[in-house]
């Protein structure tokens, strides 16, 4: 289990935002600076990913806003990555994505992870990485499923609510809302007030 341990660093080649090539990308070392999003996707050219990746492209100034770098990785190779990225998108493409889509040929970041699948690709795992490194939240989709980017934007606002405020957030919580103070009083308070609406 990942969550509340660090995340495993990696040394990989990747594919920047801008198209070059770097065999030198390490996680740690791109985290923005409220942390980073993780996610891993089981190959290029297939059929839910590109959905998938699209959906963080356009999301990105939303978690660029928040401090949070996104990053893709499956296994494989970046010359792969890179003719994905220049295939139109109307075309079964990515298109110019802006954020790098790491190349895991030896695929022992996705084990490390603990997202290896049949020993073959990457199951979709999504894993929001705090500014120290600290596994905050983590969801893996079983392959045909595809994720809810506006999800993990949600879990970025309670990683941030929680790390300014100290205080916990309750089922459904949205940015805006009121915490919940972690202890018996803060509960009553909590439900005194929102129990309708959850």
């Amino acid at each position: 289990m990942l969550v509340t341990n660090k995340a495993p660093n990696f040394v990989a080649t990747a594919v920047l935002g801008n198209n070059e090539i770097v065999s030198d990308f390490e996680l740690y070392k791109n985290f923005g600076k409220s942390g980073t999003v993780v996610f891993f996707y089981p190959l290029d050219f297939t059929f839910v990913c590109p959905s998938e990746i699209i959906a963080f492209d356009k999301r990105l100034e939303e978690f660029q806003a928040r401090g949070i770098n996104v990053i893709g990785v499956s296994v494989d190779s970046q010359f792969s990555h890179f003719a994905w990225k220049n295939t139109a998108v109307k075309e079964g493409g990515i298109g110019q994505v802006r954020f790098p889509l790491v190349a895991d040929l030896t695929k022992q970041i996705a084990r490390d992870f603990d997202v290896l699948f049949n020993e073959s690709v990457a199951l979709r795992g999504s894993f929001l990485i705090d500014k120290d490194g600290t596994v905050r939240h983590a969801v893996i989709n079983d392959l045909p499923l595809g994720r809810n980017i506006d999800e993990m934007i949600r879990m970025v606002d309670t990683m941030l609510f929680v790390n300014e405020h100290g205080e916990v957030c309750p089922a459904g919580w949205q940015k805006g809302d009121e915490g919940m103070k972690a202890d018996t009083k803060g509960v009553a308070e909590y439900l005194a007030k929102n129990s309708e609406k959850l």
